[in-house]
């Protein structure tokens, strides 16, 4: 199991990524240790959240959103993260599902189990 989430940092920018343990990604991006993007720009916010059946869907989720979405688009799945394949129609052969709700504070207090 992977998840695939998009943050907000510092400054209002998105920055997305994949994880097979949510929790310990988002305590490694806040240390600084987490990705080299989340060093300059530290997360605030954890803005949508999907598990994927695999690590192969999780990264064509990841690319697809980087790739192929600009912000106004990232930001209209964040809203309406059940839209994913209406907004990334290439996708509809993967098993993907929106986790709505967690927050960035609810990861660092070990309140979600994925």
């Amino acid at each position: 199991m992977y998840y695939v989430y998009i943050l907000r940092c510092r400054g209002g920018t998105l920055y997305t990524g994949i994880t097979p343990d949510v929790c310990r990604r988002m305590r490694a991006h806040l240390r600084g240790s987490g990705a080299k993007y989340t060093r300059s720009h530290p997360p605030e916010a954890l803005e949508a959240l999907w598990r994927a059946e695999d690590k192969i869907a999780a990264a064509r989720l990841e690319y697809a959103v980087k790739k192929h979405l600009d912000r106004t688009r990232k930001l209209a799945l964040i809203a309406r993260p059940d839209r994913l394949g209406e907004l990334l129609p290439g996708l509809a052969d993967l098993s993907l599902e929106a986790i709505p709700g967690v927050t960035l504070e609810e990861c660092l207090e070990g309140g979600f189990h994925g």
